[in-house]
């Protein structure tokens, strides 16, 4: 479908009087931001050597471990529970299933989803991108845009592809998902484009309903991006198209309904999320700051086309986002991508076509000056932009260079720190081992080596006993506990290890319950329980 907003470009390199080709004012740009787009793939592809941890990495690795152990009822993936878990999705089951096949570990499979994952979210921006322009500088600006263009704060959250935030979740599945979402608006793009079988529509109804089941708020953000692309479709659909579309989106909701793993619709009717997603919500200026610039380049794209689809995309994400911090479903925040994204490819489009106009005296021909004006002045706020995201997001070479390898001017910048190694204390288990204790980092790391913990890391709709566990978890550590307390908590959930702090609250490891078996920095200490 040829958008209404894709310029007629001329393509012709400048030429000598002679008509040989002759320098072009554009190379240096062109090779500035290839060098650019060449080191952050390297520092990309580090990553999964390095596979820095400060987030959910242990969640995901302990869905594997738990649908390698039994892929058809595996419980659920941080205490021996029998619960079900939206974390098991299509995506972690075949990756449990290819583990299995293979004999490889949690994390190397990790490893090659994080790499799947970067390569469909690369392709997703490149595609999607080529749908509206194909100016030589859109997808390379869009890729930077993406990741560099958010604010002068530091931000890192899954399914946000800022530069951090990617290089601290890209094995998670909201990676992978956001990058088949990146893929779906661009087929949907495509489906006015003359007449296309039924087949074709239940294929995309197929990919949302995957998208949604891999990672539901990223799916939120497909759904969003969905709508805005088929609203914005020029020309507008026709009956046939609707009708496609209708099929596409009653597949879409039976696959969910179907979903054997966990109830998809049970998610809409439950709360408890919004209290974490609470920062989504917090300096919003500091943020996202330089995306704002994305806005000019949306209003000017409303101005030629009142349905142009990105500035429609934006608008659902912003009425969305919007109306989760007035309501207090601060959970809603999620949908934040959904603002982000289309402000950032906006940007990046127009900034291009102003690239191409001053390097190549291509652009767009019929272009009104307004927009020939406009675009000349984004091409160089674009690039400062970009500048000072990059600085903001430069503490990611922490991750892959040693402190001293750092140039002193990147060594104080912000970053988020990599969580402390807990591997001494997993060496000492055995998968399947219920572990006590409130340590913040231990709690959502060891289950990834395949040990349980009593109570579980993250707020969780279908675990019944989730309040009570915790409060078990801290009844153990309040130091007012008699030592009977401790022991019948100890019984009651089958614990067999208990790590804690030298000196903390609990029951002290010399007690004649427990037996020291192993110590770690920072002062902690792993004991068995030697009476169950």
């Amino acid at each position: 479908m040829p958008p209404a907003t894709a310029p007629a470009e001329r393509t012709a390199p400048h030429t000598t009087a002679g008509g040989a080709p002759r320098w072009r004012p554009a190379a240096p740009y062109r090779a500035a931001v290839a060098a650019v787009l060449l080191l952050l793939a390297v520092l990309l592809l580090l990553m999964v050597v390095r596979l820095p941890w400060a987030g959910d990495l242990g969640m995901h690795a302990a869905v594997l471990e738990r649908l390698r152990a039994d892929p058809l009822h595996p419980g659920h993936p941080l205490v021996r529970a029998d619960a079900s878990s939206p974390y098991y999705s299509p995506w972690t089951v075949l990756l449990a299933l290819f583990a299995s096949a293979t004999g490889l570990g949690t994390f190397g499979v990790l490893r090659l989803a994080g790499i799947a994952g970067l390569v469909l979210l690369g392709t997703g921006v490149h595609t999607f991108v080529r749908t509206f322009t194909r100016a030589w500088a859109a997808v390379p600006l869009a890729l930077l845009c993406v990741l560099l263009l958010n604010g002068v704060r530091l931000f890192a959250w899954s399914g946000f592809p800022g530069l951090v935030s990617l290089c601290l979740t890209f094995t998670y599945p909201s990676t992978l998902a956001l990058g088949l979402a990146f893929h779906l608006w661009a087929l949907l793009r495509k489906m006015p484009d003359g007449n296309r079988p039924l087949p074709a529509f239940l294929a995309l109804g197929a990919l949302l309903a995957c998208v949604l089941l891999i990672h539901q708020f990223t799916g939120a953000v497909a759904a969003l991006g969905a709508a805005a692309v088929l609203l914005g479709a020029r020309p507008w659909p026709g009956r046939a198209v609707w009708a496609g579309t209708g099929a596409a989106a009653a597949l879409c909701a039976a696959l969910l309904a179907c979903w054997p793993y966990y109830s998809f619709f049970a998610l809409l009717r439950t709360g408890g999320l919004d209290d974490i997603h609470r920062p989504l919500y917090d300096h919003l200026a500091a943020k996202f700051c330089l995306a704002g610039l994305g806005v000019v380049a949306l209003a000017a794209r409303l101005r030629r086309d009142r349905r142009d689809p990105l500035a429609l995309f934006f608008a659902l994400g912003l009425l969305a986002f919007a109306a989760g911090g007035l309501t207090g479903h601060q959970a809603w925040g999620r949908v934040l991508p959904a603002v982000l994204l289309p402000a950032q490819l906006a940007l990046a489009i127009e900034a291009a076509l102003g690239a191409e106009a001053l390097f190549e005296g291509t652009g767009v021909p019929s272009a009104a000056a307004p927009d020939r004006r406009l675009r000349a002045v984004l091409l160089p706020l674009t690039t400062a932009a970009l500048l000072a995201g990059a600085w903001t997001q430069a503490g990611a070479l922490s991750y892959v260079l040693r402190p001293a390898a750092l140039p002193p001017s990147l060594r104080t910048v912000h970053t988020v720190a990599p969580w402390p190694p807990l591997r001494w204390a997993a060496r000492a288990m055995s998968k399947g081992d219920t572990v006590m204790t409130d340590n913040y980092y231990a709690l959502r790391m060891l289950p990834a080596y395949g040990p349980y913990t009593v109570a579980p890391a993250y707020p969780d709709v279908f675990l019944r006993d989730a309040r009570e566990r915790r409060n078990a978890t801290r009844r153990y550590f309040a130091p007012a506990a008699s030592r009977a307390e401790r022991l019948g908590i100890l019984r009651k959930y089958g614990v067999r290890w208990v790590l804690q702090r030298t000196g903390g609250p609990g029951l002290p490891p010399d007690d004649p319950a427990l037996r020291r078996t192993a110590t770690g920095p920072g002062g902690f200490v792993l004991s068995e329980v030697a009476v169950r």
